[in-house]
């Protein structure tokens, strides 16, 4: 990734080129459905299919993949999760219908974040294999749509980012599980500036546990459909993939990473930055000022704490942390001026690192009232 505020608006918006489907015999949803069900053979095919959206993520889509899956766990070998066309695997949840309904005093929030980590944990605990083909842009719940997987294929078209701190949210769908296990504080570094990774950085940074060329993915998929257990689907992976001689993007930084971004505070973070002084650093600086200042906060600590938990755990705690951001004006906010009214201007409240005290910030992990908290059914 590349140390600037991340431009959504014109990700959210880019046309995207026709689908490329397997040309072979297979069970699916009509073409206008917004996720696919195909089964071949022994491999259950679940195809994310809003490429106007870039295959961002919504609540029906959520639900039925969600029950797809329940179905297939006993009744099929292997699931494989890809997106349509040519740009996207998926470039996160649809927070912009999120916050419109929001607004109008919408209930479309809660239960989405609710019913994403649900889906979430299901991956990670699924009693079958599952292949994520992460070819192009996979940012925000695309993330949690793959990450959790046994197996994740990218591709040199692949753009990895959780840039949730730019839109007042937090990283989430279980990316407090899986950024703090990086190398280092890779991690934290990823988490508080939304840095991008691309290509065959998101597998250096283990994001991915295979690369493999976008144009070999046709084939790839064709190959995986004839697998019959986990040693046919690791040895045709393995056959698939390459191994580039290519240098880790960040390797010249990581040194300065681990030792800013291991700093406790956001506030000890931006001083050791400072006195790094190097222009790796003041782009940092630069990049974290236009974050919302309680996204900081809350993300550093749901981060560093999720270094300790389980992925349940971390999910549970998120959706704690989600409710909260629901409740409070930076998420309408960050995405008011991102995706909505497009004016790059956000009002945080508070503005500034000094206003969120530790009270504020301790306020988004208090486990919910009632019947409220996330529970998994195992």
């Amino acid at each position: 990734m590349v140390t600037k505020g991340l431009n959504l608006s014109s990700l959210i918006c880019r046309k995207i080129l026709k689908s490329n489907f397997l040309t072979m015999s297979r069970r699916m949803s009509t073409s206008e459905d917004e996720v696919l069900f195909e089964t071949i053979r022994n491999m259950g095919v679940i195809t994310l299919n809003r490429p106007k959206a870039l295959n961002a993520l919504n609540l029906p889509m959520v639900r039925k993949i969600y029950e797809k899956m329940q179905e297939w766990e006993t009744k099929i070998g292997f699931v494989l999760i890809k997106g349509a066309g040519e740009k996207s695997f998926c470039a996160g949840g649809d927070v912009r219908a999120i916050v419109e309904s929001g607004m109008k005093g919408g209930k479309l929030g809660f239960e989405f974040f609710r019913e994403e980590y649900m889906l979430n944990g299901l991956i990670g605990s699924y009693k079958i294999p599952y292949v994520a083909l992460i070819d192009g842009i996979v940012m925000g719940g695309g993330v949690g749509l793959s990450v959790h997987g046994d197996y994740r294929v990218a591709t040199e078209k692949t753009l990895f980012a959780m840039p949730e701190t730019l839109i007042g949210l937090f990283p989430d769908v279980g990316a407090t599980y899986v950024l703090p296990r990086l190398q280092g504080k890779l991690g934290v570094y990823l988490a508080l500036t939304g840095q991008r990774l691309k290509g065959y950085d998101v597998f250096l940074a283990g994001i991915a546990t295979h690369y493999c060329d976008s144009n070999r993915m046709p084939e790839l998929e064709e190959a995986l459909s004839k697998c019959n257990n986990d040693r046919d689907i690791k040895d045709t992976l393995k056959k698939f993939g390459n191994s580039l001689d290519t240098p880790f993007s960040l390797a010249p930084v990581l040194s300065k990473i681990n030792k800013c971004f291991s700093a406790p505070s956001i506030e000890t973070i931006l001083k050791a930055l400072e006195e790094d002084g190097s222009d790796w650093a003041r782009n940092t600086i630069s990049t974290l000022s236009k974050m919302s200042p309680t996204s900081l906060k809350v993300s550093l600590k749901a981060v560093n704490e999720g270094e300790k938990l389980n992925l349940l755990e971390c999910l549970q705690v998120e959706h704690r942390i989600s409710c909260a951001c629901l409740s409070n004006k930076d998420f309408y906010e960050g995405v008011r001026a991102l995706l909505i009214d497009k004016d790059q201007n956000p009002n945080w409240q508070p503005a500034t690192l000094a206003g969120v005290t530790d009270d504020y910030v301790n306020s988004f992990f208090n486990k919910l009232p009632g019947n409220n908290e996330l529970r998994f059914k195992l």
